[in-house]
């Protein structure tokens, strides 16, 4: 893996506040993880057939916190990596989705940007836009939940 994107991926880390950081691209992998203390950030090059490793324990979002537990006809669509939340294609442009939306599987739903890279993030399922638990602009970690989906 590249220097620069080891670097870019540090600025990253430290931009979002978020606690650790897990690309893996190819054969190759890496994992950046700030130290319990916050100071510091440690690199870890991992071994090609890694096993997963489960998420370090940090602060929660407060998107996250405040989310109950979906009921059984919801489905919760998470963020797949860490980057910054548009809700529209471009600044001042209407949303992709608004709440009480009737989606369609394969619908893009919003954007994530993660290191200079537009990541357009599509829905899995057809449904009921219920709730969208991120706002424009804001930075979200792998695993966030995203959207509610009736």
């Amino acid at each position: 893996m590249d220097i620069r994107k080891i670097k870019k991926l540090i600025e990253l880390l430290e931009e979002s506040g978020i606690a650790e950081i897990e690309i893996k691209e190819g054969e190759e992998a890496v994992r950046i993880s700030r130290m319990p203390t916050g100071n510091a950030m440690m690199v870890h090059a991992l071994p090609q057939m890694a096993p997963a490793v489960a998420p370090a324990e940090a602060p929660a979002a407060p998107a996250a916190e405040s989310v109950a537990k979906p009921r059984p006809n919801e489905h919760v669509i998470t963020a797949p990596m860490v980057g910054t939340f548009y809700a529209a294609p471009t600044p001042g442009a209407k949303s992709f989705v608004e709440i009480g939306d009737e989606i369609k599987a394969g619908q893009v739903l919003c954007i994530i940007e993660a290191m200079k890279m537009m990541n357009q993030i599509e829905a899995d399922r057809s449904g009921r836009i219920t709730s969208i638990m991120a706002r424009n602009g804001d930075p979200v970690e792998y695993g966030q939940p995203l959207f509610v989906i009736e």
